[in-house]
Formats: structure tokens, sequence, C-alpha cells
């Protein structure tokens, strides 16, 4: 598995973002690995490794380098505030142009399948970001995850529940019980949106599952329901990624 970390330029500055594809091979269907809130620490890239290593050429951005340089988060008040006031640079325009600049930076690389459809996981805030990938670039966005996706739906013009009818790809969702940033009322208001906009879909409630059940180590990590996540991500990458 080759891993490597990159600085790629886009409009609003250099963005690191970690590449991981398979040695041998290729050229592979690109997926974007969208970051949740910590930010990228080991456990997000041996998810993104996992990934890759099934046939895929995955990158994983990190999302907060207009305000920070790359860096990991630990638990003290400083990052904890850091991390909040990071967070609200993070929204699904912004995605756009940086989606641009990470698919520019793939066409120079033989193991992307740069002509081909891609595919985008998104975690707790980045669950928006892979809804407005869809929205936005429904051409060559042909699937895309958001795993404990936080605040999908809301009462502004702009919520992720909106102008779904835009979306031609296949959306998946994992969503957790117990988790203020998307409730169980809330999942039924996105499940009658992408219903009434005729978009493909599947939403698991994952009953017994936290907000961050998915990456290994934390203490919310539920194994039962990160697996089942895993057997639904690739799944969906076969049948709309691959021949």
């Amino acid at each position: 598995m080759i891993e490597r970390q990159h600085e790629i330029e886009t409009i609003d500055g250099t963005m690191t973002t970690f590449e991981f594809h398979p040695e041998e091979g290729g050229p592979y269907p690109i997926v974007l690995y969208l970051m949740d809130a910590p930010s990228i620490r080991p456990a997000l890239k041996d998810m993104a490794s996992r990934l890759a290593s099934a046939g895929y050429y995955v990158l994983m951005p990190f999302l907060y380098y207009r305000v920070s340089p790359y860096r990991e988060f630990g638990i003290s008040d400083d990052d904890m505030h850091d991390r909040m006031e990071f967070m609200k640079t993070v929204n699904g325009e912004r995605i756009l142009p940086d989606t641009k600049a990470m698919l520019e930076f793939a066409e120079k690389n033989d193991k992307a399948d740069s002509a081909g459809k891609i595919g985008a996981v998104g975690f707790c805030m980045s669950g928006p970001l892979v809804l407005s990938l869809a929205q936005n670039m429904p051409d060559k966005v042909a699937a895309v995850a958001s795993i404990h996706g936080a605040w999908l739906v809301s009462d502004k013009d702009d919520s992720p529940h909106k102008n779904l009818d835009k979306i031609q790809g296949e959306v998946y969702f994992g969503w957790a019980n117990n988790d203020p940033t998307a409730t169980p009322e809330e999942m039924d208001v996105m499940d009658k949106a992408l219903t009434d906009a005729g978009v493909n879909y599947r939403i698991d409630f994952m009953e017994d599952a936290l907000h961050g059940f998915a990456p290994p180590g934390g203490e919310r990590y539920n194994r039962e329901a990160a697996e089942k996540h895993w057997e639904r991500v690739h799944d969906l990458f076969r049948r709309n990624l691959t021949t």
C-alpha cells in the first residue's frame, strides 16, 4: 500500500492531502475521504488505507487548511477551542474548489482513474460535504456515504436536505442513535426529502451506536456499527465505481 503526504494548491491556499492506493495495478476509481471534526489522525489514515486496499485511489484532505497548517488535535481546552473555530471555515461551497484541485492533482497519477466517476465518504461535519458534491457535481459523483453525518437538516435555505433532486448518484447514510447533531426526527425529514426527490439511497439507523462510532480507538467506537458501515460502503462503491 502506498501512502504519501502532498501539498495541493487551491484557490484559497495550500491544502495538506494524504494519498492512498495499492502499489500494483490500476488505474483505480477515485474516492475522496473527508475528515471529521477531530481532524486527520492515525485512526482515520488506517481507515483510508483499508478502503484503498480494496482497489481505490483515495485522497484525504486537511480541511482546516484555510486557517491552520496541518496538525493533529489533542484534548486540551486550547485544542478544543481551535477545533470549534476551525469547523466554521468548512462548508458545502468550499469543498467544491477543494475537490477541483484534488481531481487536477489526481490526473497526474496513473494509478488514478481520472476519467471515471468518483465516490466520497464524509464523517461528522463532512456528511453534508459529500451531499454537496453529489448535488453540485452530479455528472462526476456516482456514490457518496455520510457516516454519522452532522447537521444534515436545518431550516436554512442551504440545508443539506434540500435541492436533493440534483443528485444522480447513489447515497448512503450510516445514522447514529443518540446523536444531537442528527436526531431520529431529522432522519425522518431526510428520508422523506430523498424519497420525494427520487434519489437512490439507503439509510441504516444504528440502534446502539453513538455519534463517532466508526473510527476505531475512540470511546464511541462501536465495532458492530463500524463493520456494517464498511460492508455498505464497499458494496456502494463496488456497484457504482467499478466495472
